[in-house]
């Protein structure tokens, strides 16, 4: 009684207490002067209350019996205080005898006080047209008080009844009544007149004439009961055509949803949210009907909408967004050719208009949106950021019941909201038990071989051919988003990344691997390594044909579940023990070989066939994608790298140096510079040649990089300059740097000609930020005026001390001096003589 509406639970406990009311007031009117006639009535009324036909036009299970034709009988000639018992008992014994399912205990006390409150309504109709109890009347006076009783007696009876079925199903009460009860009127009147013409033998002929006057009464009952068994019989079958079509709609609904969701339960779900929703906010049965069509069917228009949209996982376009627009349009359209017996097409077509008037297509407000659309709105709405879609992630149950809340009176029409949210603990109760009644058993494991190395991988089968359509679908959305995300970065790391981010939507991995190829040593290294276990191998080198990654680039062949250890073992690290299976295929560009991708799992044969055609397919793009990275890095190197001694180069230095500022500024530090250049360079380079001058270059700048700190920045700024950048460095500290510098520079000594040895000396000067400058120009500035400074005192110092070697740079140049392409002019030579 707990699952009627409140209004129905109301009329039951009224008509029941009504009845109780009723039997305990006339009880003491009760006199039992014929106990024999009470007697036989009762026990006759309570047989012939097992002779019921059951009313296939209802929906509460209500049956109509011929005991009403003995209870009629018992208000002639007993009276309407004995007849209540009478009709009382004849109301159990129908509820209770010959019934198909068993009545829940309110229904039949419900029908008891029913037939009490009927008798004596009868009984006072009987009364006032005239008719007396128990004493014979001419035909003539007994015909106005008989049709009158008669009457009162098939409105009330078929009147409480007909209002319990309506007030349980929020029907109108004179709907229920017109299509279910009306056309029984006949059986009541002839069952009154069978009744009065059974108290007439009785009075005049005894007891023993009665039972011929029930001929006409059984035959009635047969006729009711070949009547209504064929009426149940077309009511059958046309049940099960309608649910035939519905099924077949729904199998096509949810192949279509099935494209655009992940989750392939999301139209029954939303059915039965909407259904329950509908049923309590007072909806006729056909119109809950309506909405759970509507609900099945309200995407259908999604299939004019291109694949691309559906699917795109960012913002979309004004103009995408037109054409998502149309979709409730189109699935109206579609639906307005099927003549369904409730509304359906208006409840697409406006479900996704808003309470505020802001939806689309019609810009409907309030409740100028059908109450069923708006029913549909919501729980669709609560589904949507409650499933996993590619626009969005999932909203946890809390953050979805305040996104509903925020938006009730906005997008959600507020009572319904309300409703719906006092209704979720036990619709979703029941839309969880559903699922787990249609989920179907998991599918013997079948095997298949791979590879040589691959050994039996056991074939994972799609539970449903609803996920099979929904696996297509991310497969070519995965592709898709793949396809996007190899043109979104240069660089090998941050491409990998990208690619194994989205390649788990397709095929899975704990684990994630490049090698890249380098053809001169004939090896692979490892750069890129995600997941568990793996990260281990970044930057491991190994040999061509070693280990699952170099099977694979030496075969150029797909390995299919091999085993992990290979790669660990070839690599002389711990083996991945939590790893238990891999998939791994080659990267080619033009038949050249790149590297190979290796993705491992710790499930043991997780990998299939599908898995090998979907990873090849993606490999043949990535091969061109990452030798592009490859050499995109390979440039970006070379422009910020000197190529003669290794060093970062000015624009590097400018890259740094700007950071490095900003990081002092923000944080209130000191940065400093040095800059540094060899002395007597240009003559070293005229009296030995270039390439010594080139040597000298490579040992400073090697000289420098050993002296510095790892997060320091030694650049090689112009000819035989140097900078270097020093971070967190005070003034006191980068003189100290300074001089060590150049002690590091002075140790350098290096043979120029054979059985002749050549020491380098470098000049250098400083600058602090912020007390020396604040931008970068100002501290290059003061730093080269600094060096210039110390170049100068060095040389007036080493006039005298370092006099033989500049005799020695004299004598050899006289002795051995160049030979250029044209004879040097006089001048020139007395220049060279000067240096």
């Amino acid at each position: 009684m707990t699952r009627l509406p409140s209004e129905a639970r109301l009329f039951v406990i009224t008509t029941i207490a009504a009845g109780a009311v009723m039997l305990a007031i006339y009880l003491s009117h009760m006199h039992f002067t014929q106990p024999v006639l009470f007697l036989v009535l009762l026990l006759l009324s309570s047989a012939t209350a097992a002779l019921k036909v059951h009313l296939p036009l209802t929906t509460g299970g209500s049956t109509m019996s011929v005991s009403y034709a003995v209870d009629f009988a018992s208000l002639l000639l007993i009276g309407p205080d004995e007849t209540m018992l009478v009709a009382a008992t004849s109301a159990f014994c129908q509820c209770s005898l010959n019934s198909k399912d068993k009545n829940p205990f309110y229904r039949t006390l419900f029908s008891m006080a029913s037939l009490v409150v009927t008798v004596q309504g009868a009984g006072l109709a009987f009364h006032l047209l005239g008719g007396r109890v128990g004493t014979g009347m001419p035909v003539m006076m007994l015909a106005r008080p008989l049709v009158g009783a008669a009457t009162v007696y098939f409105l009330l009876n078929t009147g409480f009844i007909a209002t319990a079925i309506a007030l349980s199903t929020r029907q109108r009460i004179d709907t229920v009544w017109h299509a279910n009860f009306l056309w029984s009127a006949p059986s009541y009147f002839v069952g009154a007149g069978v009744a009065a013409l059974a108290a007439a033998v009785v009075e005049r002929a005894g007891y023993w004439l009665a039972p011929l006057t029930f001929a006409p009464l059984y035959l009635t009952y047969r006729t009711y009961k070949v009547y209504m068994g064929r009426i149940e019989d077309e009511q059958r079958h046309v049940q099960q055509t309608s649910d035939l079509h519905l099924a077949t709609i729904e199998a096509l609904a949810r192949a279509i949803d099935a494209k655009d969701q992940t989750a392939q339960t999301h139209i029954r779900r939303v059915q039965m949210y909407a259904a329950g929703v509908a049923r309590t906010m007072g909806l006729s049965e056909a119109d809950v009907q309506g909405v759970k069509t509507a609900a099945l069917l309200h995407d259908i228009g999604k299939l004019a909408v291109p694949e691309h949209i559906l699917s795109k996982p960012g913002p979309l376009t004004q103009e995408e967004f037109q054409k998502i627009r149309i979709h409730p349009q189109i699935g109206a359209e579609i639906i307005a050719a099927v003549p369904f017996p409730y509304p359906v097409a208006p409840l697409i077509l406006s479900h996704h208009e808003r309470w505020d008037g802001r939806g689309y297509p019609q810009g409907l407000k309030g409740n100028e949106i059908p109450l069923g659309a708006r029913i549909l709105t919501t729980v669709d709405y609560y589904d949507a950021v409650t499933t996993e879609r590619p626009y969005h992630k999932a909203l946890s149950h809390e953050g979805a019941l305040g996104l509903l809340k925020h938006e009730a009176g906005k997008a959600l029409d507020p009572a319904i909201v309300e409703r719906f949210l006092e209704l979720l603990p036990t619709l979703a109760a029941e839309a969880a038990a559903e699922e787990r009644k249609l989920q179907p058993a998991a599918p013997a494991p079948q095997t298949s071989t791979g590879s040589p190395a691959a050994g039996l991988v056991p074939e994972r089968t799609p539970q449903s051919a609803f996920e099979n359509i929904a696996l297509a679908h991310r497969e070519i959305y995965a592709l898709y988003e793949i396809a996007q995300a190899m043109g979104t970065s240069l660089g090998v790391a941050d491409t990998m990344a990208l690619i194994s981010s989205k390649l788990t939507n397709i095929v899975p991995w704990s684990a994630c691997t490049l090698f890249l190829y380098n053809q001169e040593s004939d090896t692979l290294k490892c750069r890129f390594a995600a997941g568990v276990d793996v990260p281990k191998l970044l930057d491991l080198v190994i040999t061509n044909g070693e280990g699952l990654a170099g099977w694979v680039a030496r075969n150029r062949r797909t390995i299919v579940n091999g085993n992990p250890r290979a790669t660990f073992d070839s690599a002389g690290v711990l083996s991945g023990i939590d790893l238990k299976s891999a998939i791994a295929c080659p990267l080619l560009l033009n038949d050249t070989l790149i590297g190979s991708l290796a993705l491992y799992h710790v499930d043991p044969n997780r990998y299939t066939e599908d898995h090998r055609r979907l990873l090849e397919r993606i490999a043949e793009q990535a091969g061109a994608v990452i030798h592009n990275s490859i050499v995109f890095e390979q440039t970006q190197e070379d422009s910020l790298t000197d190529p003669l001694t290794g060093l970062p180069n000015r624009r590097s230095m400018f890259v740094h140096l700007t950071r490095e500022l900003a990081r002092a500024e923000r944080l209130h530090g000191e940065v400093a510079l040095i800059v540094m250049d060899i002395d007597e360079f240009k003559a070293i380079n005229d009296t030995y040649g270039h390439h010594v001058g080139d040597r000298a270059l490579r040992e400073m700048a090697a000289a420098l990089q050993a002296a510095l700190r790892p997060y320091d920045l030694c650049v090689r700024y112009a000819g035989d300059e140097f900078i270097i950048v020093l971070a967190d460095c005070s003034g006191g500290g980068v003189e100290l740097k300074r001089r060590e510098l150049q002690d590091q520079v002075s140790k350098i000594e290096f043979e120029v000609r054979a059985g002749k040895l050549f020491k380098l000396e470098a000049s250098a000067g400083a600058a602090v930020f912020p007390h020396d400058g604040r931008t970068y120009e100002a501290l290059l500035a003061g730093a080269d005026q600094a060096m210039y400074r110390d170049k100068a005192a060095r040389r007036r110092q080493g006039a005298v001390s370092n006099a033989p070697v500049a005799s020695e740079f004299v004598a050899d140049m006289l002795a051995n001096p160049p030979v250029p392409a044209v004879a040097a002019s006089e001048p020139e030579r007395e220049r060279r003589l000067d240096a």
